[in-house]
């Protein structure tokens, strides 16, 4: 096991398979103020056992005493270049730490094993700033909002254009119902991002979140009168967040506004099991779904992702707002599903 020794600190590296282990790490993710979902340590176990990448789970302690902790991925690839990111697959990332020298030396350490590596970069995706120094990719936004107690509040908070489209969606007679398997919402998910030109994450990457993260990650499906899915999405939940994560619909949800009786199904949820903030993920600048997010009444914040460069003059724009992309893109939306659904995650495994 891999020990680097600062005054009383140490830093070492989480065993993969190692349960108590993982137990110690996941009870400071849960008291520390900066942790997030992404820093659990069931995801060493989604990026080694369903990606096949090298992972480098990260942990400062001091007395036994676990202070911080930096989850780290390596994706090396020919299509998108040789990274080492915190964390891939996820929104946020970085050092969680209950101290500043326990962040440095993880960061410290961090870097190290980057320069081991001989990666193209490192990248830190962070909620807060850390190094104004680093180049950093600021085309990502985040939406966040504090949930009222009650639930017609929140309804009531929901601007009244929005509102509206909500309100058809009761009136169209829709329901929400949890799912236990992904089978519904891996048929709609695909469909979705195959529309829009881009590849599907393997039906096993999602069966694989519902087995690590148990009831902390969940699926709910809307349908109509006649039980036909329109509309899915896959949510995680962190202390007292909802963080709906991974979305699909049918091509005529959106007439029947099922992807807003969705949320708000989702919403409505999470307040009466006593949640405080609806965190509504990540978008790019000015795409459809920036601008869907403001409509409900949520305001963007900004994501720091820091970039560490060692063998690039510059930071990777591997997303589709790329015009290389372009062709690709429309390449994609003209292939047949059942190709784009066993080609896809050969590709979204190196997108990290």
């Amino acid at each position: 096991m891999m020990v680097v020794e600062s005054t009383a600190l140490a830093v070492r590296q989480l065993t993969l398979g190692n349960a108590a282990e993982a137990a110690r790490w996941d009870a400071f993710v849960a008291n520390c103020a900066s942790a997030t979902f992404f820093h659990k340590a069931g995801w060493q176990k989604i990026i080694s056992d369903v990606f096949r990448h090298k992972s480098y789970f990260l942990y400062a302690e001091r007395a036994g005493v676990i202070e911080g902790v930096l989850p780290l991925g390596h994706v090396n690839s020919l299509l998108f270049g040789n990274s080492l990111v915190s964390l891939p697959f996820a929104v946020y990332g970085g050092v969680a730490a209950n101290s500043a020298e326990a962040a440095n030396a993880l960061e410290a350490e961090a870097q190290k094993i980057a320069t081991q590596l001989g990666v193209d970069h490192l990248e830190f995706r962070n909620l807060e700033q850390r190094h104004p120094e680093w180049p950093a990719q600021d085309l990502y936004v985040s939406f966040r909002k504090v949930l009222e107690a009650e639930v017609e509040a929140n309804m009531l908070a929901i601007p009244r254009k929005q509102r509206a489209m909500v309100r058809k969606g009761i009136k169209n007679g829709l329901r929400s119902e949890i799912d236990s398997t992904v089978d519904r919402f891996f048929s709609l998910y695909a469909d979705n991002v195959h529309r829009h030109g881009t590849p599907a994450m393997p039906k096993r990457y999602f069966e694989a979140l519902l087995q690590v993260f148990g009831k902390d990650c969940e699926v709910l499906t809307v349908t109509d009168e006649n039980a036909r899915s329109l509309s899915s999405v896959l949510s995680f939940y962190f202390r007292d967040e909802v963080l709906p994560y991974y979305a699909g619909d049918d091509l005529s949800a959106r007439d029947l506004a099922a992807n807003d009786f969705k949320y708000w199904e989702l919403m409505r949820r999470a307040c009466e099991r006593g949640l405080r903030v609806f965190d509504y993920g990540r978008s790019k600048q000015g795409t459809g779904s920036y601008s869907f997010k403001k409509n409900w009444g949520f305001e963007p914040q900004p994501l720091y992702y820091e970039y560490c460069l060692y063998k690039r003059e510059s930071i990777p724009q591997n997303n589709p707002n790329n015009a290389k992309y372009k062709l690709l893109i429309e390449t994609w939306r003209r292939m047949p599903i059942r190709l784009a659904n066993w080609l896809g995650p050969f590709i979204v495994r190196n997108l990290g």
